[in-house]
């Protein structure tokens, strides 16, 4: 809930932050189990996506745009794309992965039935490519 895309984006992730206000409003917390976020590493992370488009995800700001404005193009992210540069797009990518990562091997271990990544899901990214608000394919990688 700490990130924004921009105004007029239909991706919100403040959305997180009332899901988990609702889940302690509405008492649900006391019938599962909920961990904090770890972050993904780039060694994770670069099990599916190039080391190149990582490097770029973890330097790109608001701040330098400018300056990176071929490898936008090539990596599909900016202003005239759904895949924005916000501050933290990185910071955001590797929490959301890390999630992911981790309910996966939660479930592999056998350790629970069920694991949910309210921030996760976010599948349309491609190897050296962001994609449909999708940056880092936690799907794949977990």
């Amino acid at each position: 809930g700490l990130y924004h895309y921009g105004p007029g984006h239909p991706m919100k992730p403040h959305r997180l932050r009332m899901t988990h206000q609702l889940i302690l409003a509405y008492g649900l917390y006391r019938k599962m189990e909920v961990y904090t976020p770890k972050p993904s590493s780039d060694y994770q992370i670069q099990q599916f996506h190039s080391e190149e488009y990582v490097e770029f995800l973890k330097k790109i700001s608001p701040d330098n745009i400018k300056q990176f404005s071929t490898q936008m193009q090539r990596f599909n992210m900016g202003e005239n794309t759904d895949c924005p540069i916000f501050d933290g797009v990185y910071e955001f990518c590797s929490t959301y992965t890390g999630c992911s990562i981790d309910g996966a091997t939660t479930l592999n271990k056998g350790l629970a039935d069920i694991a949910i990544n309210w921030s996760g899901g976010l599948h349309h990214a491609k190897k050296i490519e962001a994609s449909g608000f999708c940056y880092i394919n936690d799907i794949v990688l977990a």
